[in-house]
This record gives C-alpha cells, sequence and structure tokens, in this order.
C-alpha cells in the first residue's frame, strides 16, 4: 500500500469567511479587522487558484470542485474533514462537530471524482454519530500511515476515541492514541485536529513533540516510529502556530515526491529542519496566510487524497 498518492481533490471557495461554529476549539483562527466578505472570499480564491497552479506544475493531479451557493459553506476549502479516499475503492463520510460544516457532503463530488475516471464501490458513512455529538474529522483527526497500517490520532472534542477505534477495525489500521495540546491564554487546551501538529512521510515525521505533555505518550511514539523507520523532526509550539505541521507529501512528475506547506509553515523552519526534509524530498510551498488566518487551516486541510483505483478501460 501506497504512503503518497498523485491525485488530490481541492474545492474552490465561494463565499469564505471565518467560521464562527469552529472558532469555539480551533484556536488558530483569527477575526480579520473590518474587512468586506467579498474581498475577504477574492483573496481567499487568488491564494487557492495559485497554490492549484503551483501543484499542478510539479504534475500533480489535482481534481478542482467549486463550492456550491446553494449553502452556508465557510470551510468547503477543507474537504479533507468531511471524506477520504481509499485504495481497495472505499470513499469513508465523516461526522463532523460544526453543522453547517455538515453540509459541505455533496454527492455530486463523488460523481466528478468519478468522472475523473477512479472508481468507487462502496462508501463507510459514520456520519449518523452526529445524533450523538460523537465526532471523527476525517484525515484532519487522523493521521493514516498506509505502509504500516497504523493510525496515529490525538483527542480532541472533534476526535472520538471508541469512534476512531470503529474507523481502524473496518480499514484494518492499528490506532495510536494520544493527546496534544497547545497554550491558551496560559491554559492548556487540546489541539482540535492532530493534522496541526504532525504529518507522517514515506520516511520521516514532522511532529511537534512539545504539545505531547504525557511522556508514556510520547515515548510510546517515538516507539512507533523507530520501528517503521521514520526520521523524526521535531517542530516547536511556535512553528505549530505558523502551520509547520499541516504538511502533506505527495507524488508529481516521474513519482518524484514533495512535501506540501504554505509559505508561512516554510519561513517558520529552521535551515537545518529545511535540510533535513529535503534529504527526503522537495518542498513545495505556497502563500495561504488568508486562509490560515480566516480558516485556521492551512495546505494539508485544503487536499483530500484521493488513493482509489482508476477504472479499467
Amino acid at each position: 500500500m501506497h504512503q503518497t498518492t498523485n491525485t488530490i481533490l481541492m474545492i474552490r471557495p465561494i463565499h469564505f469567511r471565518m467560521n464562527e461554529q469552529t472558532a469555539v476549539n480551533n484556536y488558530y483562527q483569527k477575526k480579520e479587522e473590518v474587512i468586506l466578505p467579498s474581498t475577504l472570499t477574492t483573496k481567499a480564491q487568488k491564494e487557492f487558484d495559485a497554490f492549484v497552479e503551483k501543484l499542478r506544475s510539479f504534475g500533480i493531479h489535482v481534481i478542482v470542485v467549486a463550492d456550491t451557493e446553494e449553502f452556508d459553506t465557510p470551510d468547503s476549502i477543507f474537504p479533507n474533514n468531511w471524506i477520504s479516499f481509499h485504495q481497495e475503492g472505499t470513499v469513508a463520510m465523516y461526522p463532523m462537530f460544526a453543522e453547517n460544516r455538515r453540509l459541505e457532503r455533496r454527492e455530486d463530488i463523488l460523481e466528478q471524482v468519478e468522472n475523473e475516471g477512479f472508481l468507487i464501490e462502496n462508501v463507510m458513512d459514520y456520519t449518523a454519530a452526529e445524533k450523538d455529538t460523537i465526532f471523527l474529522e476525517g484525515t484532519g483527526s487522523m493521521i493514516l500511515d498506509r505502509e504500516n497500517s497504523k493510525a496515529y490520532c490525538a483527542l480532541s472534542p472533534r476526535a472520538d476515541e471508541e469512534l476512531f477505534i470503529e474507523f481502524c477495525e473496518d480499514f484494518e489500521y492499528t490506532p495510536v492514541i494520544f493527546t496534544a495540546n497547545q497554550t491558551v491564554n496560559g491554559k492548556r487546551e487540546k489541539i482540535y485536529h492532530t493534522n496541526v501538529m504532525m504529518c507522517i512521510a514515506e520516511t520521516f515525521v514532522v511532529i511537534c513533540l512539545s504539545s505531547i505533555d504525557d511522556k508514556a505518550e510520547r515515548k510510546h511514539l517515538l516507539k512507533h516510529f523507530k520501528e517503521d523507520g521514520k526520521k523524526v523532526i521535531d517542530i516547536s509550539e511556535d512553528q505549530v502556530d505558523c502551520f509547520a505541521g499541516n504538511m502533506l507529501q505527495v507524488r508529481g512528475k516521474g513519482e518524484e515526491r514533495f512535501l506540501i506547506m504554505s509559505q508561512a509553515a516554510l519561513e517558520s523552519l529552521t535551515p537545518s529542519q529545511q535540510t533535513q526534509i529535503q534529504h527526503h524530498c522537495q518542498i513545495i510551498s505556497s502563500s495561504l496566510e488568508t486562509i490560515e488566518a480566516c480558516g485556521g487551516g492551512s495546505a494539508r486541510c485544503m487536499m483530500a487524497e484521493v488513493f482509489l483505483p482508476k477504472k479499467s478501460s
């Protein structure tokens, strides 16, 4: 099973803004002072379009689907939270914490992925858990090590332990559970999504170890990384604030591997950290400052990896 894919799904925003429903536990969102909604959307669209263009220039296959005017979906630009696509032709759909994020789930998006020549044979739908206020927000909540069949999850109001274990049983992953915190107004609060503080690539891991306050949990994670031969690149909480953990490794032209991140994430890395990453693969970065400030998410959140098999012609 491959860890990386050449194909990603991205959703182009129509009404981008700070989502008040997610701000209650996403402490990375920052309110933009006195800026017209239309201006905000235009800025986000420009960042989105430049990002897509850059990815495509490196031979990465990007499926772009436009958001719809039908619903109020300010976070539609982050599809990796509600859907994941798997190698055996299965799609998983996830229960979302914010009610307006549930409106992002659209059948026509699956149809558009199929129109690109991919085969969908089965849908695993976990969304009924929303009725019981139980949430698991896709590859935001879970970091999947596909090659080693391990799934990492930092528990939070958006990542339920029992549902995570159920997912692992369904998809045959070994669950690795821990808690990751950030300091907010002098208090330690749970980080809302695992993919903000951690990224697993083929041969290395980028992780903020200091966010894991429990030393036993930290040791347990390091043991897994060592077992799987992954080099650990440790980042600080300040770097996490710049979305340095929110990265994704993908494949481009000629099967070349790239680590995708925002410009802010790249600029926060030390020369030594950049060199360590470049020892494994090239870095692609793009400016996403509006999306990061208002959305509280970054490059990785914007990309839903497509691992589906191709239809036989």
